[in-house]
């Protein structure tokens, strides 16, 4: 039986963004918009849309859920400029699902800036980038990193648990971020800057994983400060969230006679904003009833539950058959061909589900 292996007092060394940069060569994760390092030394590059598409997809979502959504974006606007000339419900209905819908509005917006004021090409440079709408200072340093090779240093929620580790570093976060941005800065290579981007990424998605971290797996291990210690599953340390409050709506879903669906489009600023949805109330403490159309409204026995990320979402769920000849005070009737329930927002899909489901 092979003896587990045991840490030393102290880190004997430092981090080495060469060894790190070995290992990514060995393991790189396979990703659809990423360009791995074999083509890289081969002469490939990435394509500055993917890898800017790929992050505004990937904040606060998951590696998993994005993949099918961004092949999807790309098969059907397969440049910037496809992008730029689409339809806004058409882009909104493709995003449905992947939640934060203000990151929708600013890629349409960001493309079109791109088209516009670029001639259809994105800036190579962090400043140039990080004035286009829609990115802040993760994605300008990122794309910069990942599409142009720009030595910048970039900071997501794996990074800062890498850094947290290797530095043993016990100030809880959000407090904690510019020390963490200081050990990133110090580690990031003038060489290779795009694919130790993607390393340390990987390396935190893959092995310095938030639970049960693989470190006999990781190139850092003798250099973590943090392993030597036996802290890393504690790290990083974490300031207690304030616990949610809870609101409350009331959707109506109304059906035509002839199989039309009555929906309104949200304003553009705000939650779901420029999405198709349910007419409804404004979502708070005491939802006041307040029906779209005049019919024998039926309230369905369950609730449409949803979390957004500053609070809990209740929604009563009301329904109700109209006759041809009524005519709604707010939204409009979508023919049946026309309605697709999979363009809804989450939310408005969970209503949806309750009364067609069951």
């Amino acid at each position: 039986m092979t003896a587990p292996i045991k840490a030393p007092s102290a880190p004997c060394e430092q981090p080495d963004p060469v060894a790190l940069l070995d290992w990514y060569d060995r393991h790189a994760r396979a990703l659809p918009w990423r360009i791995g390092p074999d083509a890289r030394r081969a002469g490939m590059r990435p394509d500055p849309y993917r890898v800017w598409l790929s992050e505004i997809m990937l904040q606060q979502t998951t590696v998993a859920a994005v993949k099918s959504y961004f092949e999807a974006f790309t098969s059907r606007w397969p440049t910037v400029r496809d992008l730029a000339g689409a339809e806004d419900a058409d882009v909104m209905a493709a995003w449905a699902g992947l939640g934060y819908y203000a990151r929708a509005r600013n890629l349409l917006k960001c493309a079109r800036a791109v088209r516009d004021d670029h001639g259809g090409v994105f800036p190579d440079t962090y400043d140039g980038l990080i004035a286009l709408p829609g990115i802040g200072p993760y994605t300008a340093a990122a794309i910069a990193s990942i599409a142009f090779d720009r030595p910048e240093t970039i900071l997501d929620g794996n990074v800062e648990r890498v850094m947290a580790r290797v530095h043993d570093e016990h100030t809880p976060l959000p407090a904690a971020k510019p020390l963490l941005m200081g050990y990133a800065s110090a580690l990031t290579p003038m060489e290779r800057p795009g694919c130790y981007a993607q390393a340390v990424m990987d390396l935190g998605a893959t092995i310095c994983t938030p639970r049960n971290p693989a470190c006999g797996l990781c190139p850092w291990r003798q250099a973590c400060a943090a392993w030597a210690a036996g802290t890393a599953k504690d790290l990083p340390k974490k300031t207690p969230k304030k616990r949610k409050p809870t609101r409350f709506g009331i959707a109506y879903l109304a059906r035509r006679v002839d199989g039309a669906w009555l929906l309104e489009q949200r304003p553009d600023s705000g939650l779901l904003g420029g999405m198709l949805g349910w007419p409804g109330s404004e979502w708070g403490d005491d939802p006041q009833d307040a029906p779209p159309i005049r019919a024998e409204w039926r309230t369905l026995p369950a609730e449409a539950r949803h979390t957004f990320t500053h609070f809990h979402l209740r929604l009563t769920v009301k329904t109700a058959l109209v006759p041809m000849e009524r005519e709604p005070e707010s939204g409009a009737f979508i023919s049946a061909d026309a309605f697709d329930a999979g363009n809804l927002p989450t939310v408005m899909r969970k209503a949806y589900d309750l009364l067609t489901k069951g």
